[in-house]
């Protein structure tokens, strides 16, 4: 199939399978004999794989090894156990910044009144006044499919 038709059927565009197949996670399909490039229903599944990991907040680099390990199935898989857990760590980290994140804004929002200017306003008040506060400087802002330096 060609790569309009794997977009199409994955729900994946066109640029993001380029991309992956740039970076390695998809392997390069032959190319027919005007140059277009010819899939397979291994790359269909491949890209399923990838899409059900992404699903799941996996980075890349994860995605990569659980491809590695997959193509080993007479493995122990425990190598894949041990990624999982790593990811539902962090997962379980993501979901305390979140919980604090929830509540910061829920204490912003209740320094707000009504009938009163902009000027008086108590979240932009509280927003310049407290700025460092907000965020320890240990915490780290998480960009999906990203861990942060030194983690999988």
């Amino acid at each position: 199939m060609k790569i309009g038709e794997l977009a199409k059927t994955t729900a994946i565009p066109v640029e993001t399978i380029r991309y992956y197949e740039k970076i390695g996670l998809l392997p390069e399909p032959d190319r027919d004999s005007s140059g277009y490039r010819s899939y397979r229903n291994a790359h269909l599944d491949r890209l399923l794989f990838i899409k059900r990991c992404r699903n799941l907040d996996m980075a890349q680099d994860e995605i990569r090894e659980l491809i590695g390990l997959a193509e080993q199935p007479e493995a122990d898989c425990s190598d894949v156990d041990a990624l999982l857990a790593r990811h539902l760590t962090h997962v379980r980290e993501r979901l305390r910044e979140l919980a604090s994140l929830e509540e910061t804004l829920v204490r912003l929002q209740k320094a707000c009144t009504d009938g009163r200017t902009v000027r008086e306003c108590g979240i932009l008040g509280e927003l310049n006044s407290e700025l460092g506060a907000l965020e320890p400087e240990d915490r780290h802002n998480h960009v999906p499919g990203t861990h942060g330096p030194g983690q999988k």
